[in-house]
């Protein structure tokens, strides 16, 4: 008789549910090349009974396990020892309510909250995963870790492999395909870059090809740990709300790591009695990077218990492939065309009564502007969950009186190219950087005023203006 080990690799397919143990190195099931979870024998992982339990750990918050705000929460997802677990201190991030953006999106006096998770120390969400992949990484004893990026997870694999010294980062980016604030990053940290022609599907082809071969630890969102740590996310958002579901959370929808993981968190905690209720999840994805919404709305592509459409996505993609269909938006976070989590997203959708939304480069880059008024400046991927909750409020989907969290994904200054163009006065600098994308107006510009170097100009314009 054999016993189930307390954690596991699971392939997500109810047809095959393969089961691995955490020592494999894998991205996908072996068996039938579906995605894998980690899953937990929960009777023997001894998670908490109560938020009281978790609270308790930031009472001992001098243990750096207990001070980061992924790993307080470890005993929600038990794969790794504490001696094994590799942590910077991410996850300290805010959720700010603001009546300011609040209003914009049409939300009723103190029912807008945004989660801000530019607030980790590479400046994007990508370490509330990164941590969890690279503990993992370590626990198998690899010495190199790759990824395929448009800027946030090459910045944030960097960091832990220059600050921690304990393995080499290979980087993979396509031509043209990454904004100069992420790029530093991944320079200034020390990790090898590998610019390809293509883009970001490109890279992560190439990429998952040469980790297989040459054995180096892939650490994409196809990586079931990465998600283990993004699920802290919702653990920090139910903690701000002290312990009370929001009615919605909107993510923006990229590669759909962080709406499958959003999805896994909230049924895990119902399993586990934490929770009563299961907020409704809506993904937002930029209308040049549409995939989810188109096969969502367009093709009826649903999770039915795992036995989604193979078919209708692998035509979709087919098409999109012969008509050489490349994903094209200022928010380069989310420019991708083939999301390597789509199947979870699909299964996050079903179990949180989801939602798919595209929005415009115009409705993200407005968004982005009250964000930014706001006091909690985003990049442009970030704003499209502003600007997709704005939406769904118009639909009368979101109703005023709900309690709304948008995902802020990474930091004002990761893209400070497309805000500076947004609020110059310098017509050609816009049109260059926001125009050739389909952004005709900024409405909420917050444009500089050139005065004399004088001080009666000077003052008048204060008086003026401000």
């Amino acid at each position: 008789m054999t016993t189930t080990p307390a954690a596991f690799q699971r392939c997500i397919s109810p047809e095959c549910g393969q089961t691995y143990d955490l020592s494999q190195v894998l991205v996908a099931c072996p068996e039938c090349g579906d995605l894998l979870d980690i899953a937990y024998d929960w009777d023997r992982c001894a998670p908490p009974k109560t938020w009281k339990d978790i609270e308790a750990n930031w009472a001992r918050r001098t243990n750096p396990l207990n001070f980061s705000g992924v790993w307080r929460f470890r005993s929600l997802f038990p794969y790794a020892t504490d001696e094994q677990i590799v942590t910077l201190g991410e996850g300290q991030t805010l959720l700010q309510q603001t009546d300011h953006v609040g209003k914009f999106v049409g939300l009723d006096p103190g029912k807008l909250h945004l989660q801000y998770e530019g607030m980790n120390p590479s400046g994007s969400f990508k370490d509330n995963g990164m941590t969890a992949a690279f503990t993992h990484a370590r626990m198998v004893g690899a010495k190199r870790a790759a990824c395929a990026s448009t800027g946030n997870t090459s910045a944030s694999l960097a960091m832990y492999c220059s600050v921690t010294r304990l393995m080499k980062a290979v980087i993979f980016i396509g031509s043209g395909k990454i904004s100069y604030g992420k790029l530093s990053q991944a320079l200034d940290y020390g990790a090898l870059t590998l610019q390809i022609a293509g883009d970001f599907d490109d890279a992560m082809a190439r990429v998952k090809e040469v980790s297989k071969d040459m054995g180096i630890y892939l650490v994409n969102s196809v990586n079931p740990f990465r998600l283990e740590g993004q699920k802290s996310v919702m653990f920090r958002v139910l903690e701000a709300l002290q312990w009370e579901p929001p009615d919605w959370i909107v993510v923006p929808g990229g590669n759909l790591g962080n709406s499958s993981a959003f999805g896994k968190a909230f049924a895990e905690l119902k399993e586990l009695g934490l929770i009563s209720r299961i907020p409704r999840l809506a993904v937002i994805n930029a209308s040049g990077a549409d995939t989810l919404d188109q096969l969502y709305n367009n093709h009826n592509v649903r999770w039915n218990d795992g036995h989604y459409p193979r078919e209708i996505i692998g035509d979709y993609y087919k098409k999109m492939d012969e008509e050489q269909r490349k994903a094209s938006t200022l928010a380069s976070a989310i420019e991708i065309n083939r999301p390597v989590n789509l199947h979870k997203c699909l299964r996050a959708l079903n179990d949180c009564d989801g939602v798919v939304r595209q929005v415009s480069d115009q409705e993200i880059m407005d968004a982005k502007s009250q964000v930014g008024a706001g006091g909690m400046g985003c990049e442009p991927a970030s704003a499209a969950s502003v600007a997709g909750a704005k939406i769904l409020r118009e639909q009368g989907i979101i109703a005023p009186s709900d309690r709304v969290v948008c995902i802020l994904t990474g930091h004002l200054l990761k893209d400070p190219t497309a805000t500076v163009a947004y609020h110059t006065t310098d017509q050609e600098n816009f049109n260059k950087v926001l125009g050739s994308r389909g952004v005709k107006r900024a409405t909420f510009a917050n444009r500089a005023v050139a005065v004399k170097n004088d001080m009666d100009d000077i003052v008048q314009a204060i008086q003026l203006y401000g």
